[in-house]
């Protein structure tokens, strides 16, 4: 079954930006599903419109069998979202913020005591519950807006950027927790995030999503595979003769110039890399560095879109700059 199912979806802003552009989309009952790409990249715009927090310019999307334009309040009753911005009131402590939230969903006073132990004790919170919640670690309070995402018992959470922010070890934990949930109540996940491992982590499959557009989607397992090898990645002065050089051999696969580096996909690579250098060295190219490695996620990402997420992310930062310089002058 079908959890979500977006068929042409797009959003466009004033001065003709275009932040989602015709995706075509479906999430099945169960599914964690990841949206992986830079900040900017429509990740979040694409959630806004599932969540009917944003209309969208044309397409449709039916999350819980219903259209969320037709009737975007019984799409609310089946859905959670934790947002990418924290939205917890500080001065409440964990337990009056979920008790909060499950007052505007109308339960009762029985069932919302009932659900908050239950939250508190799926994020292990239940220590922390009478304390207010400006004393909770970031990490904590992640956690908090999960519960509280959960109250209700929704079939469909939206996670937008759920670790954003957070160190490494945090991150896992939070990691951890969302495997939990998924498994304990068959949740729908739809996770946006730009963090590689995060996607690989969590997800059972991922749409790498850029400038709009969905560029890739499959199984992480199955993008990587798709790469057709190992990688291996040279740091050189001239990475356009290099990449011409590397297209010549036979076996390369795939190859991809990204910064001053030159990543080559190729069955058996590191049997290759002597052969690699040796035509690099007669040819007059300087190779500084040498790195083999399985394909990951952002060898994926670099394939599709020529850059790393990082880079992405700094020219989406340009975009967003040089739109507000426009938008001023008007």
């Amino acid at each position: 079954m079908k959890a979500i199912d977006v068929r042409n979806l797009r959003k466009e802003f004033s001065g003709g930006i275009k932040a989602v552009d015709g995706i075509n989309l479906q999430v099945y009952e169960g599914e964690i599903f990841g949206l992986l790409g830079p900040n900017g990249a429509g990740k979040t715009t694409t959630i806004r419109m599932l969540a009917t927090m944003t209309r969208p310019t044309s397409g449709q999307a039916m999350v819980c069998g219903t259209d969320v334009t037709k009737d975007p309040d019984k799409v609310r009753r089946c859905i959670g979202i934790v947002f990418q911005d924290p939205a917890l009131d500080d001065q409440l402590t964990g337990r009056e913020n979920l008790d909060f939230h499950a007052r505007m969903y109308g339960m009762k006073r029985e069932e919302r005591g009932e659900r908050i132990k239950e939250v508190l004790e799926l994020v292990e919170l239940s220590e922390r519950a009478n304390d207010l919640a400006e004393k909770y670690s970031g990490g904590m309070k992640r956690r908090l807006e999960i519960a509280r995402g959960l109250m209700h018992r929704p079939r469909v959470l939206f996670l937008d950027e759920p670790t954003l922010g957070l160190d490494a070890q945090t991150r896992r934990v939070i990691w951890e927790h969302i495997r939990k949930l998924n498994e304990k109540y068959r949740i729908t996940i739809i996770l946006t995030t730009h963090y590689m491992e995060e996607a690989d982590f969590l997800c059972g499959r991922v749409a790498i999503v850029d400038h709009g557009k969905i560029l890739a989607l499959d199984k992480p397992s199955k993008l990587k595979e798709s790469m057709g090898g190992d990688v291996i990645t040279l740091k050189v002065k001239n990475s356009g003769k290099m990449a011409d050089l590397a297209k010549s051999m036979e076996g390369a696969k795939r190859v991809k110039v990204h910064d001053s580096s030159v990543s080559v996909s190729m069955a058996n690579a590191g049997t290759r890399i002597p052969e690699l250098l040796k035509a690099a060295e007669k040819a007059g190219i300087d190779v500084e560095s040498v790195d083999l490695h399985k394909p990951t996620l952002e060898d994926v990402f670099i394939h599709y879109t020529g850059k790393t997420i990082r880079e992405q992310e700094t020219s989406a930062g340009d975009r967003f700059r040089q739109r507000a310089r426009a938008m001023g002058r008007r």
